[in-house]
């Protein structure tokens, strides 16, 4: 038998518990969920009222309509979403301020400032004045050691693989002056 739909506080705390959200990004899928979670009571009823009553024996019904859900309000929604991560971040499990400390240490060893910053304002959360400042001042030590991981720390003889290992550490977010600095092979901070 098929389990009903968390409802959006447990489906909230459900994916808090597994790692930490922005606000933007938990907003996004209980949205979501609370859509999914009307098309499977709008199937519901109307199985319901087609057929009866489900016999609990009997396999669960796996085809959902494919319109909008009767009664699904997608405002009335959103409002209830908005409340409940009020609600979230007054008990403190909901943080953008500890979503991006997270985020930020978890990408500063591969990536570079300008990528974990994009990364953060994709999710709704700017970075910290003091957390970019940090990023700044290490962000040759880091890019040498990406480099140095992937291409051994020994500076390109060829014009095409100085280009290619210099693209590499400009897609991971690299600064260009960073860059040129570490394939360049000079050890000047």
């Amino acid at each position: 038998m098929k389990r009903p739909p968390l409802s959006l506080k447990a489906q909230a705390l459900a994916l808090l518990a597994r790692r930490e959200h922005s606000r933007a990004e938990l907003r996004g899928k209980l949205l979501a969920h609370a859509r999914k979670r009307a098309l499977a009571q709008a199937a519901e009823a109307a199985r319901e009222a087609a057929l009866g009553p489900r016999d609990p024996w009997d396999l669960p019904d796996e085809t959902e309509p494919a319109g909008p859900a009767e009664g699904y309000d997608a405002e009335a929604a959103a409002g209830e979403i908005e409340t409940l991560l009020d609600a979230l971040e007054a008990a403190r499990h909901l943080s953008d301020a500890r979503f991006a400390e997270s985020r930020i240490h978890a990408r500063a060893k591969r990536q570079g400032t300008a990528r974990i910053k994009q990364e953060l304002a994709r999710h709704g959360v700017a970075m910290d004045p003091d957390a970019a400042r940090q990023l700044r001042d290490t962000e040759l030590q880091r890019a040498r050691e990406v480099w140095r991981r992937k291409y051994g720390g020994e500076p390109p003889t060829e014009p095409a693989e100085r280009a290619r290992q210099m693209r590499f550490l400009a897609a991971r977010g690299f600064a260009g002056d960073v860059v040129r600095r570490v394939v360049g092979g000079r050890e000047d901070e």
